[in-house]
């Protein structure tokens, strides 16, 4: 990873903030893994929501596009509505190195703005938006009130604290915080916290507990990882 450029990525979204809509940040010290914010376009069903989008720097980052999906639960043709998976052609063959994390946050946002349900990730909301395009639009704007009005802080933070975890120990380790000093947390929380880490890459284990309550109400089906 060309940890000068990204650096300077930082640095300038860091002075640029939400000037378009759009802002990230970096969330560990080696600045792989990082969390942006896109606002929901006007005059969509997304308009007045905060979207939160993980991102995650590969070793090959920028010849490599960053890995993205939505930490926020969206109603969108091209986007997963059970893992945020992102269909977009610019974080897959068409990546360039000249992109960058915000030029990426900006088409996504104007993925939001124009979706291609001729091309989807989830079949089930292209049907709708091409069968019953009201439908479609009412039941993105009821998600996008009840998932992404809430504050980008609040949605990345609300499952760990349903878990028990205090806000201190969240925000000490935001990158991994289930794998940091567990406190005072409930003991059912801290015993299966010691034995898994959430994964931002989504999909199944087949050691994966099945009481995750939170992370069904969220809408994830999380990969498990055993914590050595």
């Amino acid at each position: 990873m060309d940890l000068k450029r990204v650096k300077k990525e930082a640095a300038e979204l860091s002075n640029d903030s939400d000037s378009a809509g759009v802002s990230a940040k970096p969330m560990d010290e080696d600045m792989k893994r990082w969390k942006g914010t896109i606002s929901g376009p006007k005059d969509t069903p997304y308009d007045g929501g905060t979207f939160v989008i993980d991102i995650e720097l590969t070793s090959s980052y920028p010849f490599e596009p960053p890995k993205m999906k939505f930490d926020t639960r969206v109603w969108h043709p091209n986007v997963s509505s059970q893992t945020g998976a992102i269909c977009l052609d610019i974080l897959k063959k068409e990546w360039s190195p000249a992109l960058t994390i915000k030029t990426a946050l900006i088409s996504v946002q104007a993925l939001l703005a124009a979706p291609e349900p001729d091309d989807p990730q989830d079949g089930v909301v292209a049907k709708e938006y091409l069968g019953d395009f009201e439908k479609w639009k009412k039941t993105a704007r009821l998600w996008t009130e009840q998932y992404a009005m809430a504050s980008a802080d609040t949605q990345i933070l609300a499952p760990l604290l349903e878990m028990g975890f205090s806000e201190e120990q969240v925000i000490a380790c935001p990158a991994r915080p289930l794998s940091c000093s567990l406190g005072s947390a409930p003991r059912s929380s801290v015993q299966l916290a010691r034995k898994y880490e959430i994964e931002a890459d989504c999909g199944t284990h087949s050691d994966a507990p099945t009481d995750w309550s939170w992370a069904r109400r969220h809408g994830k089906h999380c990969a498990m990882q055993v914590v050595t």
